[in-house]
């Protein structure tokens, strides 16, 4: 009787409530989903260190996975509790014909188990066959050869997700049967009249919060934009956080009590039409209504933030891959690390020439490698990055408390800089015998020493005076990487080194092979050098364009992987949560809808007055989101300078696209079931 009874209350709730079952569909799917891309990686075949990178972001991702399902099961706690509220009445009438409290919990137990047994056979079901298209996506995402693409399943997803959802459904039953317990015959049959009172809140304490909420709030955006070099430890990140938290709270706690108060006093707006009907709905439920709309504009900023950075820095990544790795390996050692009390044979092998390093490790330089350039770095005791900033010094260190200025400068020959660049495509520069110049890639070092250019114009090199040739900084790099990491390097003509102290000795080349089957022999003959013990005696270092564009691949994908799991969940849960709360309000405020019918009011009006008011629920912590997100993203955007920001806008226009078709998406559904509800009775 009471699994019949169950039953035909959850088709009930299938029909009023859909967008919860929706939800947790969702949820459930996105979960396998994330979950089984260890699976859909295994057949992938990529390099070791390529494999090494996924495993990592496996990991990761399960890392990440423990985060979601407390995201989740506190939405469907959520959820649950507005359901819960929705049914009160209906409890009610059980008790007052004779059903017990344990009746009653053990008819939410199985309704429980059957929703959960549903949602979890139907997400998991979408999440098995989006994940076959999500193995091609991992595919292009990593570049790999799917020629043995098959059917992916994964039964550690399977297992994870019953096991989380599991947990979260005994705990949801828990819940609603510690609230069965506590209620109130009386309290359940009159649930549904119980509102809060209209209170219009002082309009001048509202007005002063508002302000100070504003000015708190300004203070954190200069914190995290214009003083984003002095958040140095946690402390000073943590803080605008916790004031950006606390002035968004007030924000709404204020303009909640203004708004009311505005309207009111503006007689023709307040009387037009159901506005006055309308504010009060507003107003009925004013507390939780700020409480979640902080919590959702909170969770849509942390949305449009993650995504939008996720995908700037994989398009900044792969499109910095041809510039800055542009020949096939690199090997460098240092120079200056040799001290008395190494070992003799370790000693020798700092020593040694990158040639005969190489040679040792029985890698011919001659046969395997073509169009070679061999060069060192240089030093000098006192030419630091601080002689090169002159009396423009303090005014950086003001700004930059954190800059390391007593760094040496690297100095190299024109000459050999003119061969790297041949070899590496980019431009080539002549040098006057009293001339010097400096190459920098990196945004905020070439803006800081552009600057300096104007306090100091000559530098002491080797004992005699030079002169900057181009008072701003060229463009270019002496080193492969991923990014744009050049602080600065110091060309001078090629007799200004000779007293000068080597550092760094760098032998850059091509395989000499015309085939990629040749190329990837050859690198994995460097890659094994790792491994080698006489490495270890050497000093040496390599960096090769497959690794480099490896890692690339794998981070960009690790960073977009985990940036769309957290924004999809945060997205999903925002929305979800608004529009089961308005879903829940418009189930109780049905007798107020038939009571304007009753006034004569058509339904043209109360649709209106109905989509009026759940896109003020949807549309007020969205605004604010995207303001927060506007400095947001600018914060973000200088913490991966360099990775490049060269496709940001594009990302920002696909997370908007993004939020349009799923928070949009759940708004018009909340609209459509808002509207079949009031129309029941």
């Amino acid at each position: 009787m009471l699994f019949k009874l169950s039953l035909k209350n959850i088709t009930k709730s299938v029909k009023d409530y859909a967008i919860y079952f929706f939800t947790l569909i969702l949820g459930v799917a996105i979960f396998y989903l994330f979950n089984s891309l260890d699976s859909q990686t295994a057949m992938l075949n990529v390099s070791n260190s390529t494999h090494q990178l996924i495993t990592l972001m496996n990991q990761m991702l399960s890392g990440v996975s423990v985060f979601v399902s407390f995201v989740l099961g506190f939405l469907i706690i959520y959820a649950s509790r507005f359901l819960m509220k929705r049914r009160n009445k209906e409890f009610g009438i059980y008790m007052t014909l004779g059903m017990g409290k344990g009746k009653i919990s053990r008819i939410l137990l199985f309704e429980t188990l059957m929703i959960g047994i549903i949602s979890l056979f139907v997400g998991l079901g979408i999440g098995i066959v989006l994940s076959q298209g999500m193995s091609v996506f991992v595919a292009s995402m990593f570049e790999a050869d799917m020629s043995k693409f098959t059917f992916v399943f994964s039964a550690g997803a399977l297992g994870k997700t019953i096991v989380y959802f599991g947990i979260m459904y005994v705990i949801v039953m828990l819940l609603n049967t510690v609230q069965i317990g506590r209620c109130k015959l009386i309290d359940l049959l009159q649930a549904n009249k119980k509102t809060e009172k209209v209170k219009i809140k002082n309009p001048y304490l509202c007005t002063i919060v508002f302000i100070v909420a504003c000015c708190m709030l300004g203070y954190a955006y200069y914190c995290v934009t214009a003083g984003v070099n002095n958040l140095i430890d946690t402390s000073d990140v943590l803080f605008p956080i916790a004031l950006g938290i606390i002035s968004t709270f007030l924000i709404f706690w204020s303009l909640s009590g203004l708004v009311l108060r505005m309207i009111t006093s503006w007689k023709k707006v307040y009387y037009k039409g159901l506005n006055s009907f309308i504010l009060r709905q507003i107003n009925s439920k004013i507390n939780t209504t700020v409480c979640s709309m902080s919590v959702i504009c909170l969770m849509l900023f942390l949305t449009i933030c993650i995504l939008s950075s996720a995908l700037s820095m994989k398009n900044a990544m792969s499109a910095n891959l041809t510039e800055l790795a542009p020949i096939d390996v690199e090997f460098s050692k240092r120079l200056d690390e040799v001290t008395t009390d190494f070992p003799v044979e370790k000693a020798n092998g700092y020593q040694a020439s990158i040639e005969e390093n190489l040679a040792s490790l029985g890698f011919s330089t001659g046969k395997r490698l073509k169009d070679t350039v061999h060069f060192y770095t240089y030093t000098q005791e006192n030419l630091t990055f601080g002689a090169t900033l002159g009396d423009y010094k303090e005014q950086v260190l003001k700004e930059y408390p954190s800059l390391m200025v007593d760094v040496l400068e690297q100095v190299v020959r024109i000459s050999d800089y003119n061969k790297l660049a041949r070899l590496y495509g980019t431009d080539t520069y002549e040098l006057a015998d009293d001339e010097y110049m400096i190459i920098a890639d990196f945004d905020s070092m070439v803006a800081i020493r552009n600057e300096a250019f104007e306090y100091v114009d000559t530098l002491q090199i080797g004992g005699k005076e030079y002169h900057a040739k181009y008072h701003e900084c060229k463009p270019g790099f002496i080193g492969m990487s991923a990014n744009h990491i050049n602080t600065g390097i110091i060309l001078v003509p090629d007799q200004a080194v000779e007293t000068l102290s080597k550092v760094t000795e760098q032998l850059s080349a091509n395989y000499n092979a015309d085939t990629d089957e040749g190329k990837q022999a050859i690198e994995n003959e460097i890659v094994a050098f790792e491994d080698n013990p006489i490495v270890y005696n050497t000093n040496l270092d390599a960096v090769t364009k497959i690794s480099i564009y490896e890692a690339s691949i794998g981070l960009g994908a690790i960073v977009t992987f985990i940036g769309l799991y957290l924004g999809i969940i945060f997205l999903i849960s925002s929305a979800a949560i608004l529009a089961l709360k308005e879903l829940s309000e418009s189930s109780d405020n049905q007798e107020r809808y038939g009571m304007l019918r009753k006034l004569g009011v058509d339904d043209k009006m109360i649709n209106r007055a109905l989509f009026i008011q759940i896109a003020i629920f949807f549309l007020f912590p969205l605004i604010l989101a995207i303001i927060h997100s506007c400095f947001g993203i600018q914060t973000a955007s200088y913490i991966l300078e360099t990775f490049g920001h060269e496709k940001l806008l594009l990302s920002i226009v696909m997370t908007a696209i993004f939020l349009i078709f799923i928070y949009g998406g759940y708004f018009v559904i909340t609209y459509l079931c808002s509207k079949r509800i009031i129309k029941e009775r």
